[in-house]
């Protein structure tokens, strides 16, 4: 590959990794992702990552905070619903069994 070539190759792969940022994704996501549908090595994406969060920490700190506390949210709000159907259906049993104990008093 030539200079120019690799440039372009280089500009593209940076390309495909912003477009997997703006999905949310992680390095490896974006690893595995653009090595199945593009057929780039890992490698290849992993070092182009890296350059790039060397020259914007910044965003690449609030990014990764950013994913960190939507995966907390997402972890809090599963946590939430199995806790919330977890007391109704206790609710439900209790209901059932209540209405088990009525039927046999009949």
């Amino acid at each position: 590959m030539g200079d120019s070539s690799s440039a372009s190759y280089i500009h593209m792969v940076h390309h495909l990794i912003e477009e997997c940022i703006i999905f949310n994704t992680t390095r490896e996501e974006c690893m595995e992702a653009l090595s199945k549908h593009a057929n780039i090595k890992p490698i290849i994406t992993s070092t182009v990552w890296k350059e790039l969060e060397k020259e914007n920490k910044e965003f690449f700190e609030a990014y990764t905070n950013s994913r960190e506390a939507a995966r907390e949210s997402k972890t809090e709000r599963k946590q939430r619903i199995q806790k919330m159907l977890s007391g109704h259906l206790s609710q439900a049993d209790t209901d059932e069994s209540s209405c088990t104990t009525t039927e046999s008093d009949d």
